[in-house]
């Protein structure tokens, strides 16, 4: 059974003069996968940044579990369960990945398990790895936390389709409420039932089922 977890809620956020979110609403439920799509500039990464307290809100609120945790600092919100992994520098490029994964647990086990290819890269320093390396490093440390909520920028970026394929295959998996943003509905995910609001300059232009996207006159190409 599905519920909402995790929501905005007329939610406004600024960078100095602009405003990038202009009174957004959506629900995210667990478990489960919610997508963002957008293009640049549309306001996904400024939801997930919103959603896990990386940036403030100027207007509206942020509901977790039924309880409103807008004023609740982003190091709070991680050690309550939640897990963000940004697009970019979302790895310790001085670390190696064999201590990029012990910094989320002693086991990596399950982390190879889910990403094979990394075994072999377990004494490089993450900095030296390709884009598409560093995202399963990424991905394989937040698999690793056991998070109830995941939010993932652009998850497969870099990834060759069968990498990117497995990727959307385990967060589907995940007994968590997945949110993920990215600029088109991947191809792993269609047909896979899932939550999608198109965003476009700050606002959502379509709600609705993974299933509607495509065949709704009124959802808009994000």
């Amino acid at each position: 059974m599905t519920t909402t977890v995790l929501s905005l809620r007329r939610a406004r956020v600024r960078y100095g003069p602009l405003e990038a979110l202009h009174g957004v609403t959506l629900a995210a439920p667990g478990p489960g996968l919610t997508v963002l799509l957008g293009r640049n500039g549309s306001g996904r990464t400024t939801v997930l940044r919103a959603l896990a307290g990386a940036v403030p809100l100027s207007g509206g609120a942020v509901w977790w579990d039924d309880v409103d945790v807008t004023g609740v600092p982003a190091y709070e919100r991680a050690r309550r369960g939640l897990c963000l992994v940004p697009e970019r520098e979302a790895v310790f490029g001085s670390l190696t990945v064999r201590e990029n994964l012990a910094l989320t647990a002693p086991d990596p086990d399950p982390a190879l398990d889910a990403y094979p290819g990394l075994r072999p890269l377990l004494e490089r320093r993450a900095g030296t790895l390709s884009g598409g390396e560093q995202r399963m490093l990424a991905l394989s440390r937040a698999l690793l936390a056991r998070a109830r909520v995941v939010l993932v920028d652009e998850p497969a970026q870099g990834m060759s389709p069968a990498v990117a394929a497995r990727t959307y295959a385990l967060l589907t998996a995940l007994d968590a409420c997945v949110v993920v943003a990215e600029q088109r509905l991947p191809p792993a995910l269609r047909g896979h039932p899932a939550v999608v609001y198109v965003l476009r300059r700050g606002a959502v232009v379509f709600a609705g089922e993974s299933g509607e996207l495509g065949r709704s006159t009124s959802a808009p190409r994000p």
